[in-house]
C-alpha cells in the first residue's frame, strides 16, 4: 500500500470528498457503490480514501464514472484501478491515464482500459 501512497500522492477521506462536492457522506458512499468513484482502504486505522486527482475543479472528474465502469468490466479491483490510473505511461497524453483524463483524452484512456481485459 505504501507504493500506492507514493504513486497517488494526495488522498481525501470520504467526509473531505463530500465537502468538496457540496454533498453528504451518504451520497459519496452511493457514488462508490454505483461505480462512479474509486476509494481504497489505507492507513491505521483503515479508512476509505479517495485519490484527490479523481476530482476536478468543478467536482467529480467528468470522465471518471465511465472509466471506472470500463476498469471494473476489465476485472480490476478498486485498488488495481487506482494503481493503473496513476501509473506513469509516457505513451499516453499527460504521462498517465489520470492526467490524460484531466486533459480530456477519455477515449484513449478507455480504449487502453478495455485492452486490459484481454
Amino acid at each position: 500500500m505504501e507504493d500506492l501512497d507514493a504513486l497517488v500522492g494526495s488522498w481525501l477521506t470520504l467526509p473531505e470528498v463530500a465537502e468538496r462536492l457540496g454533498t453528504d457522506v451518504g451520497k459519496v458512499r452511493r457514488m462508490l457503490q454505483e461505480g462512479q468513484l474509486l476509494a481504497v482502504r489505507r492507513g491505521r486505522p483503515s479508512v476509505l480514501s479517495v485519490p484527490e486527482r479523481l476530482l476536478g475543479p468543478d467536482g467529480l472528474l467528468v470522465h471518471l464514472p465511465g472509466t471506472v465502469t470500463v476498469l471494473a468490466d476489465s476485472g480490476l479491483t478498486p485498488e488495481e484501478s487506482v494503481r493503473w490510473l496513476f501509473t506513469q505511461d509516457d505513451s499516453i497524453a499527460g504521462g498517465s491515464p489520470i492526467e490524460a483524463l484531466h486533459s480530456g483524452h477519455k477515449t484513449e484512456v478507455r480504449r487502453r482500459a478495455q485492452a486490459l481485459a484481454f
